[in-house]
């Protein structure tokens, strides 16, 4: 009742008293605290992350352990490497410019950072290769040469618009950009039978392989390490802002 009382009547008469003023400043201090203090940071932070425009669901516990299992695993703590920003750097702008030319979100640019982690060289046990890990038969169908003296899949430009043509089908059959994420990496016969089979289409709900229940978890993650360097340990990028990161606030993670 009285700190009510004193933030009604503070006016220009405060100033003249100085017990009053003395209050108001303390009140200040506690609630700036209040606002610093490890939980609220994170709760602020939490509360700001996105994948394709669409909030994580971080209030549940099961989706921000997982969720917190592979900032841990992108973090420089673990990585103990700058080659995850000097390829971002590199190839992100020309993949995002792309995608925004199909409509595709931009948060999508992050998939070959997963998949090949830029390198267009390797090739899965299953045939998958170049920068978006594309299957021969995938590749060939949105318009990439795949022979034996040819593969398209590694040139960057043209597997890219590839990509935005397989996402944009995709998103036409989903309607929903985190279940293209999710349809990118297991196909969307698969994840439409898993949807049927289980009777919900929230993708923090359903019970899929591994790699595809942790798939949305690494984009997003990705998306964070990449956006907030110095939040995450990435200290050389410690003179840029990073998209959240309060002044004063501690790298929490």
């Amino acid at each position: 009742m009285l700190l009510s009382k004193l933030y009604t009547n503070a006016n220009a008469s405060s100033k003249k008293d100085p017990i009053r003023k003395a209050v108001l400043e303390q009140v200040e201090k506690k609630k700036k605290a209040i606002a610093m203090s490890p939980e609220k940071q994170k709760e602020a932070y939490y509360s700001s992350i996105r994948f394709a425009n669409k909030r994580l669901p971080l209030h549940k516990q099961t989706v921000e352990t997982k969720f917190e299992r592979y900032l841990a695993t992108f973090s420089y703590r673990k990585q103990q490497s700058y080659a995850l920003h000097t390829k971002a750097a590199k190839h992100l702008p020309k993949i995002a410019s792309i995608l925004k030319s199909y409509g595709i979100p931009e948060d999508f640019k992050y998939i070959p950072l997963i998949e090949s982690d830029m390198n267009p060289q390797i090739t899965s046990h299953r045939g998958a290769g170049g920068y978006w890990q594309f299957m021969p038969s995938t590749a060939r169908l949105y318009g990439l040469k795949v022979s034996g003296g040819l593969d398209e899949r590694k040139d960057l430009v043209k597997s890219t618009h590839a990509a935005a043509r397989y996402l944009k089908s995709l998103y036409g059959e989903f309607n929903d950009w985190t279940l293209v994420a999710a349809a990118y990496n297991v196909g969307g016969g698969s994840l439409k039978a898993a949807i049927r089979r289980q009777g919900t289409s929230d993708y923090y709900k359903l019970r899929l392989n591994q790699e595809t229940g942790s798939y949305v978890y690494k984009l997003a993650s990705m998306k964070q390490v990449i956006e907030n360097p110095n939040k995450h340990g990435y200290k050389r990028y410690a003179k840029l802002d990073d998209k959240y990161q309060n002044i004063n606030e501690q790298n929490l993670l």
